[in-house]
């Protein structure tokens, strides 16, 4: 049992976090300059394969679900919206009862500057994470309406090869990345610097991450039937990871593996949605975004923007997280012009949001992909209910 532990990916992970503090707290410059090329080399390499496992898993798996597979996508996608305005509706809630009682200030303080790394090498990916993603929904569909079989079971094999590529190159690599980028954070000084400025953003944001992320699981347990614990469960490796890369992209490897043994997620639609979640339900960070702009409002203009404003922020908000890439801040990024023309929060509150998502993205990266478990679990009781046949019985 307990070799057990101690070479499972938690462990591994666990130990990568602690060996990057403490190595990011001894570390000079010169050793500095030598990890920030590595991290930045297995980020490439991570974000390189991405595109290929979304569409590897995400292709196949549609079409394994044959005439059930337009149904169960939308479904999914109106899962995923519904979800993002509902964590963003509770985050503006919150928002408007507790920030008005904070005394938010920022920091003068600056973190520590960063050596140039002494070499860069930049894999740039095939394509970009919407492109696979879009490219896996339409080329899943095609096959199923044009019944192309040879290239279906070719799929599959591209499949296996893209796990092989999981399990031999990406998960070894992670441990590795993570301890490079917690090494590179406690060298900044951000872990210790700019907690306390934000202290209360902070405390208030990570309270509302696991209040929705109860009320999610709750709710799928309550539709299911199901223990939702049977699902949360097995996420420990897949918050460690999400904890630090700050990607729900690269996060996506490891809540595969993990939620194969869930025994209450029905296999075919867990292989299709959660690639899909991982890469469209960006909950966590749709609610950084709406609770800081309310206090990056109130901070700098003395006052938070009304609720007609948000009546029409969250609703666009939505859409733009769905779309969002997967990448660190993505969701922040994308919404920037949204932010402004909006919210008529200008380039210095823009500035100051981004610098506060940097310390909080962890956490609504943590939330996005720890969530997408529990529409998992109500995507595959919506499909037993509804008689959707997995590919087995549709070929007997």
């Amino acid at each position: 049992m307990i070799k057990k532990l101690l070479s499972g990916t938690t462990f591994r992970l666990f130990i990568a976090v602690i060996l990057g503090l403490v190595i990011g707290k001894i570390a000079n410059e010169n050793v500095i300059s030598v990890i920030l090329p590595i991290k930045h080399v297995l980020g490439q390499i991570i974000f390189f394969l991405i595109p290929l496992l979304i569409f590897g898993f995400i292709t196949p798996s549609i079409t394994r679900l044959k005439k059930n597979a337009s149904k169960l996508l939308s479904t999914a996608l109106l899962l995923a919206y519904a979800s993002c305005v509902g964590s963003a509706t509770f985050a503006a809630i919150v928002g408007y009862i507790t920030i008005p009682f904070l005394n938010i200030a920022p920091t003068t303080e600056t973190v520590k500057e960063l050596p140039e790394m002494i070499f860069r090498l930049d894999i740039p990916p095939l394509m970009s994470v919407l492109s696979a993603l879009v490219l896996a929904f339409l080329l899943g569909l095609s096959i199923i309406w044009t019944k192309a079989d040879k290239i279906e079971a070719a799929l599959y094999e591209f499949q296996n090869l893209v796990f092989t590529m999981v399990k031999k190159f990406l998960l070894p690599l992670l441990p590795f990345f993570i301890a490079a980028n917690f090494s590179v954070l406690a060298y900044e000084g951000a872990l210790a610097e700019r907690l306390p400025i934000f202290f209360a953003i902070l405390l208030i944001t990570i309270l509302c991450h696991i209040t929705w992320i109860t009320i999610l699981y709750l709710l799928a347990g309550l539709y299911s039937g199901k223990n939702p614990w049977q699902v949360l469960k097995y996420y420990g490796p897949v918050i460690l990871t999400a904890l630090g890369t700050q990607s729900s992209a690269a996060s996506l490897a490891i809540a595969i593996e993990e939620t194969k043994k869930s025994p209450v997620l029905r296999e075919d639609v867990r292989n299709f949605a959660i690639p899909l979640f991982g890469n469209i339900h960006f909950v966590g960070s749709i609610l950084d975004v709406v609770f800081l702009s309310l206090a990056v409002s109130q901070l700098l203009y003395g006052a938070m923007p009304s609720v007609e404003q948000l009546l029409i922020f969250i609703p666009l908000l939505g859409i733009f997280a769905i779309a969002a890439p997967g990448l660190p801040g993505g969701t922040l990024i994308t919404s920037l012009g949204l932010i402004h023309a909006v919210l008529g929060i200008d380039e210095a509150g823009t500035a100051l949001m981004i610098t506060i998502f940097a310390l909080l993205d962890s956490f609504g990266t943590t939330h996005n992909i720890t969530s997408d478990g529990a529409l998992t679990l109500y995507l595959s009781s919506y499909a037993d209910k509804n008689k959707l046949s997995s590919s087995q019985v549709l070929e007997n």
